[in-house]
Parts: structure tokens; sequence; C-alpha cells
């Protein structure tokens, strides 16, 4: 399925949607509007309002409960975005200029933390108090996981459970919030709630582990930057498995590269070409496909409608995808 085919059962509500959204951002200060018109103009795909509604509407009518679900993780995970480019020093997103580059770290940290309010606010003022639960998890388990992964890098000590932890919290536990949020908006099962969140989960690793293997240039459109995970010290999966599959000697040989010439781009090259080389590609693909099957497993024993057919569309795009 194309995207537009997979959001064809929220079209309508998707457009609603962005009308809500930019009236929840608006401020009566002229700078903050101006920039909150600003991240508005440059959005991504919003794949997680997208998540929020297929999950609603696999249980029941998609409702004002729902609308407010999608817009609460959009301002936080908005936020998060925000912060993430002032930690990083990141100038770019999307292939816009951050908002720290163009009005620097301070004014960029308070737009995030403006946004954060305005979710918690969002919460308050509609009583919905289990979404911001499930969010406020999210988030907190996001910060634990980028914590987690900076504290290894260091070390270079991050194997497959750490990895797996890293990114069921970086990535994937906004993602399961937003199934879990979508499903509680529409329905008062918790059980349902539970399954959904285990399929966001599912999804969300299988969307990241694709992510990995972009680095190494696997998969994608020609020109994307390779060896960016190099270059920050990241141990993903394909290194992962690489480094401990090889000889004492190539594996000091690749952490030396990862602590002292990370910046050099001839041994990062060379770096990910002995990956290439050894089965760590085809490793992570089996990994990514073991989480795809997990997320259809659970979309299988759920009510069959348009709606569940664009999630399955969905975790198939989240692995095929060549960006």
């Amino acid at each position: 399925m194309t995207v537009k085919e997979i959001k064809a059962p929220v079209d309508s509500v998707m457009e609603e949607f962005e009308k809500r959204f930019k009236a929840t951002m608006k401020s009566k200060t002229s700078l903050l509007d101006k920039i909150t018109h600003y991240i508005i103009k440059r959005k991504g795909k919003q794949m997680r309002p997208l998540f929020v509604f297929l999950s609603a509407g696999v249980f029941g009518k998609i409702n004002d409960r729902s609308y407010t679900s999608a817009t609460l993780i959009e301002l936080l995970h908005t936020a998060t975005l925000v912060h993430d480019d002032v930690v990083d020093e990141a100038y770019e997103r999307r292939g816009f200029f951050s908002i720290n580059a163009l009005w620097k770290n301070k004014i960029a940290v308070l737009v995030g933390d403006y946004l954060l309010s305005k979710g918690l606010l969002v919460s308050v003022a509609n009583n919905e108090y289990k979404m911001l639960q499930i969010v406020s998890k999210a988030v907190s388990e996001m910060s634990e996981g980028e914590l987690l992964q900076i504290e290894k890098s260091r070390l270079l000590n991050i194997d497959e459970e750490v990895y797996f932890t890293v990114i069921r919290q970086k990535t994937a536990s906004l993602i399961s919030a937003c199934c879990e949020a979508g499903a509680s908006s529409t329905s008062d099962d918790e059980e349902i709630h539970e399954q959904m969140a285990k399929f966001g989960e599912y999804a969300g690793i299988a969307f990241q582990i694709k992510d990995d293997l972009f680095d190494y240039g696997f998969g994608q459109n020609i020109g994307k930057p390779q060896g960016i995970d190099i270059k920050e010290r990241k141990l993903t999966l394909p290194l992962i498995h690489a480094l401990q599959n090889t000889s004492k000697e190539e594996k000091r040989w690749a952490k030396n590269i990862l602590k002292n010439e990370n910046e050099n781009p001839k041994k990062v090259k060379e770096l990910i070409q002995w990956v290439l080389q050894s089965d760590g590609i085809k490793y992570t693909e089996e990994a990514m496909y073991k989480y795809r099957d997990l997320a259809l497993g659970v979309l299988n024993g759920l009510p069959q409608n348009e709606y569940t057919l664009s999630l399955e569309g969905l975790v198939h795009y989240t692995i095929n995808r060549k960006k």
C-alpha cells in the first residue's frame, strides 16, 4: 500500500486534526506564534497521529478523545524534537533549518518547554488523565533510553540486550503510546489497550531497525548520508552483530575506529564496508522481519476493517520505505 492508500480511511480526520493542532499551537506572543507557524509549515508525514487515528478506528468511531490524544502526542513529540536538535547541535531537520539554527538555543529550549506545557494543558482541559499517563510514561522512557545509549556508547559496551532496550524506549515507546491512546479513545477494554500498546512497540522496533540499516546505505535512496551513527559512536545491530562474530584483532580494529577515528571519513567508510561484508546486515534484516511479523500477528487477532488493513499497510511501509 502507498502512504496515500494507508491514509485513505482517515483523510478527512487528518485534515480536521491539522486545524485543531494549529489552533492549539496559537500564542499571544508574536515571536512564539511565528515559530510555531514555522514548525507547522515544515511538519513531516505525521505518522504518529496516523497511528492514533487508525488505532482508534479499529474499535469504534473516531471522536474528540481521539483528536485530543493525537494532539497531545504530537505536541510532546514535537517538543522532544526541538530539544533534541539543541542537544545534538543539529541545524537541519527534514531539509529545513532547525529552530535552534534560526532562533538560537535559548529560544529553542523555551519553545520546547512551551509545547510540553501545552500538551499538559490540553490533557487537563479535557480531563484526559489516562491519555496523559500513557504519553508521560512514553516520554519518560524516551529520556531513559537516550541516557542509557549515551552511557553505553561512551564505554562501547552495547550488546544486543542493551540495544533492544534502547530502541524500545527511544523509538518504540512513543509509537506504542500512539496505538494505546488511540484504542483507549474508542474502547474501554483494558486488554485491547494492552494489545495495541504491544502492536505499537513491535512496529516501532521494526521502524528503528530499518533506520539503523539506512546508516549502512542498505535499502535506501542513493545520496542519503551514511555513517552518522558511527560518527556519533552509536552501536546499532549490524555493527553489534559483526563485533560479536569476529576475531579479537578485528574487534580491536573496529572499536579503535569508533573511539578514535570516527570523524575520519575514510576510516568510517572502511568500517561500513567491513560490516557490509559480514552477515550483520542479513542478521539485522531478519530481526526487523521478526518484529514485523509480531506486529502483524497482533493485528490478526483484531476486528478486521479498513483501519486494520491500513495499520497492516503502515507496518509494511515502515520496513519497505526508502528514507
